[in-house]
């Protein structure tokens, strides 16, 4: 806490947009604000359905509460439709996302030629230099190691390539961001997200520019809800994983023998001496049950490590500057005997040997309470109760790793209904500027603006140059620098500065706009912050001024009576929307 805020403290200057710079201060101006906006004499209502539990929010705050967890947050009308179908119907339908129709969202992705291409093909009409430069060597018959110069012709034939490669990977971004926005299938796009960053890799290391399209396309979304295992194996085996950790790299050493030598060995009676530079990589394998299965203190050793990577050996990629996939390769593989976890993998074997790995460490009791508190503390709280993960973990281990039921449990708690549970959660760049898109009832933007703007706000879309992935914790994103850029990108979302959000098609402005002032206040806090906003919250868009926007900035107009574009911008910038 800085100086300045410790002297507004003692002053009794308390300002929640000036808390806001701290987590545990901004902890304890919502939960103020639970208070006064009828935390204590909330009636308790039912939630019926998938599974009887008792809530202590009324049901106003459910329908807030579920919209503001289970997708990125409330368009104009979420409310009243899911209102109308009933919470425990709403939620039990995103839990099944193959039973939503996602036309509106499916009509968009067909304007990105990306989206149906694969990589193979995108890399053949979009090469990088080298294997440019390698066709035109082949075309007019320089042979290998001559000096070859590319013409003004070859370079601007290459500018056009590299200009087309640029607008086909922001379609990649842009693509993200959109189905975050626009899909129906919100909860789908909630456990994307989290699995994406709970198998994080990083864009600025990737095989091919399109490696991350298959990522998210073809191996981490169609498994969100599925089987654990499933979900681990695939990520196994992607390019974008493989090139990221260095398996692909990953051979036997000299110590071990491959799947031939040891083949020959039997069959000869005399043990082959290879003689290797490479061995195996330990990244992935570390990363595998640090980051992906059982947690740091999951139990497992350095020889562990070690023998997971041996065990993963020869796993790798078929041309991967091509945009090839997963291949085995024997000659590679390290075939010799390996314990891992206790367990014993015999020898002579070859993928069979990574397969028996993923089982191992996908079905250990760890993983089960690892997985159950992640996505516990995305879907909860930052710190969610241990009996909750308890349950949910007994649920991975009785259902084999199903992901849908896990989070079933979880989002049926009386936890995920608790009054400590409700507008605990501070969003990420990311869930807070596809919320604000979604409240504003934005214009898909085909662009990179979002995504470039994401990244501004300190969440660039696979950008996380280390495995661990994005904190899910508030007090990772919470700090005065943060909050500023946060309010200052609100005031210009509010001022419809962005192309693609002109504030006149936001619903409420028809019937805003020629308001009376208080009439304005009360319209604003119910389509942006679900009718609920504490009276500082209420005193602050009155006034028109933000405390921690310089004076004059369009965040902080200093205006005699703000206008509805600066209610707008105070309000996506008040901490009610900056939590969910």
């Amino acid at each position: 806490m800085t100086a300045k805020m410790q002297h507004g403290r003692a002053a009794g200057k308390r300002s929640p947009w000036i808390a806001i710079a701290s987590f545990a201060a901004l902890a304890a101006a919502c939960a103020q604000q639970q208070q006064t906006i009828g935390g204590a004499n909330s009636p308790v209502v039912p939630i019926t359905g998938m599974a009887p539990v008792a809530s202590e929010l009324n049901a106003d705050e459910q329908v807030s509460h579920v919209l503001g967890r289970l997708s990125f947050g409330p368009r104009p009308g979420d409310r009243d439709r899911v209102r109308e179908a009933g919470v425990s119907q709403w939620m039990e339908r995103q839990l099944h996302p193959e039973t939503i129709p996602d036309t509106a969202m499916e009509s968009m992705l067909r304007l990105f030629t990306v989206h149906d291409s694969s990589v193979v093909a995108l890399v053949r009409t979009n090469p990088p230099q080298n294997i440019f430069i390698n066709k035109l060597r082949v075309q007019r018959g320089v042979a290998a190691g001559d000096q070859f110069t590319m013409t003004a012709e070859d370079s601007g034939a290459y500018k056009a390539i590299q200009d087309r490669s640029n607008s086909l990977y922001n379609e990649i971004s842009a693509g993200r961001v959109l189905r975050a926005q626009l899909s129906d299938r919100q909860l789908l796009e909630v456990m994307t997200d989290f699995w994406e960053n709970h198998f994080s890799v990083f864009a600025g290391k990737m095989p091919t520019r399109f490696t991350l399209l298959e990522y998210d396309r073809d191996v981490i979304r169609p498994r969100a809800l599925g089987k654990f295992r499933d979900l681990l194996g695939a990520v196994a085996k992607s390019p974008a994983m493989l090139y990221y950790l260095d398996n692909f790299q990953s051979a036997a050493d000299s110590l071990h023998l491959t799947v031939n030598e040891y083949a020959q060995w039997k069959k000869s009676g005399t043990r082959p001496t290879p003689h290797r530079k490479n061995g195996p990589n330990e990244n992935y394998g570390r990363e595998l049950m640090e980051l992906h299965t059982l947690g740091v203190d999951g139990g497992y050793s350095q020889q562990d490590v070690i023998n997971v990577a041996r065990a993963l050996t020869g796993w790798t990629i078929d041309k991967a500057g091509e945009g090839g996939g997963f291949i085995f390769r024997p000659g590679a593989h390290d075939a010799e005997e390996k314990t891992v976890l206790g367990h014993r993998i015999p020898a002579g074997r070859g993928i069979e040997d990574g397969e028996a790995v993923l089982d191992i460490v996908a079905r250990h009791p760890a993983t089960a309470r690892f997985i159950a508190l992640k996505i516990a503390r995305r879907l909860v709280a930052d710190t969610p109760s241990a009996a909750l993960v308890a349950r949910a973990a007994a649920t991975f281990k009785r259902t084999d790793g199903d992901i849908r039921e896990v989070v079933r449990t979880i989002i049926t708690s009386p936890e995920f209904f608790s009054r400590s549970a409700y507008r605990a959660k501070v969003k990420t760049p990311f869930e807070y500027v596809v919320s604000m898109r979604r409240v504003l009832d934005a214009l898909p933007d085909t662009t990179p603006r979002t995504a470039q703007a994401i990244a501004r706000l300190g969440q660039p879309l696979w950008g996380k140059l280390t495995p661990n992935g994005w904190p899910d914790a508030g007090d990772q994103w919470v700090n005065t620098g943060a909050i500023l850029d946060r309010v200052n990108f609100a005031a210009q979302m509010g001022s419809g500065r962005f192309p693609d959000t002109p504030i006149e098609i936001w619903p409420g402005w028809r019937e805003l706009s020629l308001a009376t002032f208080d009439h304005q206040v009360d319209g604003v806090i119910r389509y942006v912050l679900g009718g609920q906003a504490s009276p500082d919250t209420r005193g602050i868009l009155v006034a028109g001024r933000n405390p921690l926007a310089p004076a004059g900035s369009a965040a902080n107009p200093m205006v005699a009576r703000p206008s509805l574009r600066d209610l707008l911008g105070l309000a996506l910038g008040s901490p009610e929307f900056q939590r969910r």
